[in-house]
């Protein structure tokens, strides 16, 4: 028979328990009775119910498995289960997390962590802290299939949430702990985009070992978190154009792709149901009203600005951002994170992208794109045969290092050809281009306004002039630009600025 809430017998909790009966002995004894008690109780085993959200952990390594099934009504957890084959540790953990999530709201279930289940059971040792952890693991992956699922977390509530993007760094760190101590009510949320036992999760922003420390770090601020899954879709739409891009002979920018087209938009959605008024984020970015709305604007760091980036990011998902660390440099975010005793706060910052962490491209294209090294032909800009090449894909336009040719002057790569597997080189008077193709692109204004534009990240803006045209979508556009620019890559995105504002963005044509 499962467990009824309205006939539970009522169990003694450590932090309720009284009278010590004389010390550390007792005390000893009293947390195994508790232990042992939960670890008794069948009540709340059972399979996993029509409509309810699981999430599993454990597998062969450690031998125990856990499973934990939640129904969710109206935002409150209405029924809890969970089925579990190993020590008595992690019967027990799995039992007093069911009893503590059961009719509590969805985010305060989101509160529940290891160290708090230690405490339920009165204690665990380094087994026992082990199950607690593949406990609240399960919970989580139950919290985050409805995070998923599209269904609604919360209702609004009477003050201010905001949901947080919490990465596990020290931006979202501290960007949670400035929206938390400003007053409002945080949630937060990571994204799992990526997992790969090829790469290092330790290193990227989105896999599952970040996941666990977003998570730890969000219950240490006393802050909800649950997990988005998008993995599926980050595969699809953002590695799937990644590779493409490299297989079509250019130089894709995954990241514009992620924020623009994936991630902000689906955790914007997410914050609508937790009846959140928005989502803050870690990005060092401005929004500004130019009179006409919200633009992008650079940040007060410009070392670490990352408009550019951000710049797929559409009129209607920026009224619904903050920025909390707009106005910040990077010390003094380190300085407020390290003030708060944040664990992250010397956290060194990943360099590659999220899904490359600890693994080269080669490896990486050849793995997910089936791109083999492939022999072909390095010629000069008149078609003379200079060297050999492992295949086109390994080289961008500008690249000068890797070429593995000996030449009178230095060379760089001026084209890559896809079709024939050949890479064209030449001086870097031959890189210089005032003309540069566009498509795709996004206006927010009208191009008039698009005094500059930025053809990489981190690169200087060159002032430019673009052809005529509205605001709104553009297949091609023209961009004629005031002073040479070298290196131009297609596939990398072109931002277009009004000053420090984001006025549009296309991607490079080849």
């Amino acid at each position: 028979m499962l467990y009824d809430a309205t006939s539970s017998p009522t169990r003694p909790r450590p932090d309720t328990v009284q009278g010590k009966r004389g010390g550390y002995l007792v005390s000893i004894v009293q947390n195994a009775e508790l232990l042992a008690e939960y670890a008794r109780d069948q009540s709340r085993r059972a399979p996993v119910f029509p409509g309810s959200h699981t999430g599993s952990a454990g597998g062969s390594v450690c031998g125990d498995l856990v499973r934990i099934s939640l129904g969710v009504e109206e935002g409150v957890v209405s029924r809890a289960t969970f089925g579990a084959e190993g020590c008595a540790s992690l019967s027990a953990c799995a039992a007093a997390a069911c009893e503590e999530v059961e009719d509590r709201p969805v985010l305060e279930a989101a509160l529940l962590s290891a160290p708090r289940l230690g405490e339920l059971v009165g204690g665990l040792g380094s087994q026992g802290r082990h199950a607690a952890d593949l406990v609240g693991d399960a919970v989580a992956r139950a919290l985050s299939s409805l995070a998923s699922s599209g269904e609604p977390i919360a209702k609004t509530p009477r003050g201010e949430r905001v949901l947080v993007a919490v990465s596990g760094g020290v931006d979202s760190a501290v960007a949670a702990l400035l929206e938390r101590d400003r007053g409002a009510e945080v949630v937060g949320v990571t994204l799992k985009l990526w997992a790969d036992q090829r790469t290092d999760g330790n290193q990227a922003c989105c896999s599952p070992e970040a996941v666990r420390g977003a998570r730890s770090l969000c219950h240490s601020l006393g802050i909800p978190h649950l997990t988005l899954d998008l993995e599926e879709a980050f595969r699809r739409e953002v590695v799937g154009a990644f590779v493409g891009g490299y297989r079509a002979g250019e130089t894709p920018n995954p990241c514009v792709i992620c924020n623009g087209d994936l991630r902000i938009d689906a955790m914007v959605s997410l914050a609508d149901r937790v009846g959140a008024s928005g989502l803050a984020t870690g990005h060092y970015a401005r929004l500004v009203d130019d009179g006409s709305g919200l633009l992008l604007s650079a940040a007060a760091d410009p070392a670490k600005d990352q408009t550019y980036m951000l710049s797929g990011l559409r009129p209607a998902t920026l009224e619904r951002l903050r920025f909390p660390l707009s106005e910040l440099t990077k010390p003094e975010v380190r300085a407020l994170a390290a003030e708060a005793a944040l664990a992250v706060a010397s956290k060194r910052e990943s360099q590659d992208l999220c899904f490359l962490a600890g693994e080269g491209k080669r490896s990486f294209l050849e793995r997910h794109g089936k791109m083999a090294d492939r022999q072909g032909q390095i010629v000069s800009r008149s078609g003379d045969l200079i060297g050999e090449h492992p295949g086109h894909h390994h080289f961008t336009v500008g690249q000068r290092r890797g070429l593995g040719i000996a030449t009178g002057e230095p060379v760089y790569v001026v084209s890559t050809d896809a079709a024939r597997n050949q890479v064209t080189v030449g001086t870097r008077d031959d890189l210089a281009q005032t003309s540069v193709r566009l498509r795709g692109a996004q206006l927010f204004r009208h191009s008039e306004r698009a005094s500059a534009v930025r053809l990489r990240y981190h690169s200087h803006a060159i002032p430019c002039r673009v052809s005529p045209a509205g605001p709104g979508e553009h297949s091609e556009l023209e961009l004629e630009l005031a002073e040479p620019a070298y290196g131009v890559a297609p596939g990398q995105t072109a931002c277009l600025l009004d000053g420090d504002l984001v006025v549009g963005r296309a991607t490079i044509a080849g």
